[in-house]
């Protein structure tokens, strides 16, 4: 755990390749990924209009291309590429994962909103002829 925490584990140009049981969990997380960007794709085509469509249309963004990045990724730790497989490529992901994971939280709590407002214009569409 102490080389987990060192300047020269996250930014060294040539880290070295994934030990068997780290490529095994970040394969496992892409393949997590692909499989919840089918899974997403799916959904987001059956409420392609409706109230919950932005939200499934980021969630399939999110895991489309976070899959397609740490694939990317693996590929070039498992190539041992100088710059490309530095370790801190995967921090930068891990914490743009969390942004990213943030705003489509923020587009889920805009969900309620939306459906008071939808009501609302229900309910004023109801009187007019």
């Amino acid at each position: 755990m102490g080389n987990f925490l060192t300047w020269n584990f996250w930014f060294s140009p040539r880290p070295g390749a994934f030990m068997a049981s780290s490529l095994k969990v970040v394969l496992g997380f892409i393949i997590f990924l692909i499989i919840f960007s089918i899974v997403s794709g799916i959904i987001k085509k059956k409420w392609f209009k409706g109230l919950y469509a932005a939200f499934w249309s980021g969630l399939y963004g999110f895991f489309l291309t976070n899959a397609i990045i740490g694939l990317l990724l693996t590929f070039f730790n498992y190539e041992m590429v100088p710059f490309l497989s530095a370790r801190f490529w995967f921090l930068l992901w891990a914490i743009s994962m969390l942004i990213w994971l943030f705003f489509i939280y923020k587009l889920a709590a805009k969900i309620p909103e939306k459906r008071a407002q939808m009501e609302k214009e229900k309910q004023f569409k109801k009187y007019i002829p």
